[in-house]
Formats: C-alpha cells, structure tokens, sequence
C-alpha cells in the first residue's frame, strides 16, 4: 500500500543486523503483490474491531487466504456475523472473542493469551484495528473524560494487548503486529484532539517496538495508514463528504 508508514521503511534498514530476520517489501513491490491462494494456511491471526469496517474485511480476507481468525471486538452479535460468513465461504472455524478495550483490565488480556495458547497453540499475527474518533473540537474545550476513553482505547489498549500477547508472537516464524494509523497521527492537524495524539502515540510505539526487538526476535512492527475510506468513522469525521467518492474496505484489501 502507498500508504504505510514509519516502521515498515525504517525496519528495511534496522533488520539488517539480524541475517534471519524478515526482510519488508518495497512500495513497489507492495503495489505489485498478488497473494498465494494459501498463503496463510497454518497461521493465527486476531483481529481487533473485528466486527465491522476494515476490520471485518480483513478478518474476512486473512480466513481467505487460509488463516484460522481470532476476532475480537466488543459487540458480539457483529462478531458472530462475521463468524457465519466466513463459515459459509468455507474458511476455517474462527473464534469469537468479546472484549470492550475500554474497560478491559491488563489481567483479562492475560488470560487471552493463556486461552489462545491452550486453544490454539500459536499466534502468528495481530491487527490493531479497533478505535474511535473521540471529538473534533479545539484541544483548549476538549472534554477529558472524552480524551481518556480516546487514549484507552486507541492507544493504553493496544499496548496492554500487543505486551500481553508478546510471548505468543516471538514464538511465531515471522510474527506480524499491525497498528492502523492515521494521516493525523504523522502529521497533526487542528481540531483532531486525542484522536490525532493517539495516533502519533502509536506510531511511536511501532518504531519503540520495533528497535526494542529487532536483534533479538522475527517480530515484524508496522503502521498502515489506509487513507479516505468508507467507513462509519469516516462519516462521522466528514459528514458532508459523498461516500461513493471513497475507496471501500474491499477495495484496499483486494
């Protein structure tokens, strides 16, 4: 994707220390990548906001490919939607795991891990998808109790999750942790508040991981910034934008 940001471009240079370490794709040739029918056929990957937008999509699109999906979100009747069409296109059986980021203790995500290792054995891979947009309001009125459930959600607890499931993924061949980012969250603009913080929080987060790990393990650490697409968030930033104008979720992962 043109898109991808910070770690990916940074990794192509600090991996080189390590001679059995993942070796990430140029622009081109993520532009130009066409995926094996199976690709990731024997991997796990967990899917967080798994019930609906990008996050439904890529869950739908990993179990294509061959990979057993972990979804997890804080809507179960979404996630059991997901549940059933990857069941009727014939994937393998996905797990549903319910868990609001919000309120979910660093003990309760723990336990996660402790379940996917007795259930599954392996985690090969982790999508950081779930967030919220907060309000898009000057920083000098924002609510705080607003700007902490922003920060939890898209920031504390993708922490909390990435370290809890840490063991898991170093035991993995090529472990892959993606954060989805934001245009905002490299480059900040006026009125998007912790939304925007959040982001650049996270893009820190990525590279700290990344150079915290790279001598030592395969754990691959990456951004991806999907750009304008249509989404409910989306809606909610630009309520005057004509959806038909975006790319959808498909579009960016087909």
């Amino acid at each position: 994707m043109n898109n991808t940001t910070s770690s990916t471009e940074k990794n192509s240079e600090q991996n080189t220390t390590n001679e059995n370490s993942y070796q990430p794709l140029s622009h081109e040739q993520i532009r130009n990548f066409v995926a094996e029918d199976d690709s990731l056929e024997g991997k796990v990957i967990l899917v967080t906001g798994a019930g609906d937008g990008i996050g439904r999509v890529a869950a739908l699109t990993y179990a294509r490919f061959g990979a057993t999906v972990l979804l997890l979100g804080r809507t179960t009747s979404k996630l059991e939607a997901v549940y059933d069409e990857i069941e009727s296109m014939g994937g393998k059986q996905p797990a549903i795991l319910p868990m609001d980021l919000e309120t979910a203790s660093y003990d309760e995500m723990q336990k996660l891990e402790r379940l996917i290792d007795k259930e599954f054995g392996q985690l090969d891979g982790l999508l950081h998808n779930a967030g919220i947009l907060g309000a898009l309001t000057p920083l000098e009125m924002y609510d705080v109790d607003t700007f902490a459930q922003v920060m939890k959600v898209n920031c504390t607890a993708t922490f909390m999750l990435t370290q809890a499931l840490l063991p898991l993924l170093k035991d993995a061949d090529n472990g892959s942790i993606v954060f989805t980012s934001s245009s905002v969250g490299t480059h900040p603009r006026a009125f998007w508040g912790a939304y925007a913080l959040s982001k650049q929080a996270v893009e820190g987060m990525s590279d700290i991981f990344t150079q915290e790990t790279k001598n030592t393990t395969n754990l691959r650490f990456n951004c991806i910034n999907p750009g304008g697409i249509r989404t409910n968030m989306r809606a909610h930033a630009y309520p005057g934008e004509n959806p038909m104008s975006l790319k959808t979720p498909e579009d960016i992962m087909s």
